[in-house]
């Protein structure tokens, strides 16, 4: 794993006081708060436990894991969160980005929090700043919402000038304010007519795609959202079905079938909270990590994928590609 890609800022060690909270076990157990499902979650889980496994903590030797999974209904995070505190949990790791990470800072202010998110997490006011997080919460962002006007500019090198193109959001996302005001921005900036289409469950996800047809849209844009993240398949089933290139946040949409992807490593990331979670449990305090963030981006291209809706890449596009998929 890359996990060069992600830069740390500052960094210190102090001693976290957990046993002034209430006498820990003789083996530490942490908590893993996920606002999807365990299945779907797979990758990143993996990733975590390596993270951890190289800070010398291994899940059911000399570390338990209790896992709490929302199954993306986000109204039930606050009471899954509410187990781990009551459990009194040495820690708290958040997946499925914003969601769960918001609903675990909101439960408690002294049990240390690590989490993963898309978006900037001084914004929503997780941490005080990228450098200083205070408090008892850090992590790592992908800045996978920063990268949507980004993507907007690979989807026009894509397909024709003067398509019509159409951005898939969940408007329940934390940062859906700044995805859509940063894509639409980029949009005027290249004169380029935006459509927004919703989707907050799997059914309006179908929806949205038969408003493609009907629209005619020409390509594609599906934002950054955990949402969209565990209905991976089905989105790219549905862009192959309606011959519409889509880009998305991550490679592991493209794996799955998907014409093209731009963003950082998710499995570097959850690497990197793992390790932050083993630190934090070696006695560093959440407010000397700094939350880290990638340095460099993947661009992945499925070349069969885009053979099978007679989408042809241009060579100039596949001269900067990271990967190939053939």
């Amino acid at each position: 794993m890359r996990r060069r890609e992600f830069i740390t800022l500052f960094g210190g060690a102090a001693a976290w006081p957990f046993g002034a909270r209430a006498q820990q076990p003789a083996i530490p157990v942490i908590g893993l708060l996920g606002s999807s499902s365990s299945d779907k979650s797979i990758q990143m889980t993996n990733a975590l436990r390596a993270g951890l496994n190289e800070s010398g903590f291994i899940d059911g030797k000399n570390l338990a894991i209790e896992y709490r999974w929302a199954h993306d209904n986000y109204d039930s995070l606050p009471a899954l969160v509410a187990e781990l505190v009551k459990r009194q949990v040495a820690g708290i790791v958040t997946i499925g980005a914003e969601p769960s990470a918001l609903a675990a800072k909101a439960a408690t202010n002294k049990i240390p929090i690590v989490f993963v998110i898309n978006g900037d997490p001084v914004s929503i006011g997780l941490v005080d700043s990228i450098n200083r997080p205070g408090g008892n919460v850090t992590g790592m962002s992908l800045m996978s919402s920063a990268l949507e006007a980004k993507r907007l500019e690979l989807l026009r090198e894509l397909v024709p000038k003067g398509t019509k193109i159409a951005i898939l959001v969940n408007p329940d996302y934390p940062d859906i304010d700044f995805q859509l005001g940063s894509v639409e921005t980029a949009a005027s900036n290249i004169g380029q007519k935006i459509y927004a289409l919703n989707a907050r469950t799997e059914r309006d996800i179908g929806t949205a795609f038969m408003t493609i047809g009907q629209q005619q849209v020409g390509a594609l844009l599906v934002a950054a959202d955990p949402l969209f993240n565990r209905l991976r398949d089905q989105i790219v089933a549905l862009a192959a079905r309606y011959k519409v290139p889509a880009i998305y946040e991550s490679r592991e949409f493209v794996v799955a079938g998907g014409v093209i992807s731009y963003g950082a490593s998710v499995a570097d990331a959850y690497h990197g909270a793992g390790v932050y979670a083993g630190k934090i449990l070696k006695g560093v305090k959440p407010s000397d990590l700094p939350v880290q963030q990638p340095t460099t981006f993947e661009l992945v291209i499925n070349l069969k994928a885009a053979k099978a809706i007679g989408l042809e890449i241009a060579p100039t596009l596949l001269a900067r590609t990271d990967e190939v998929i053939e």
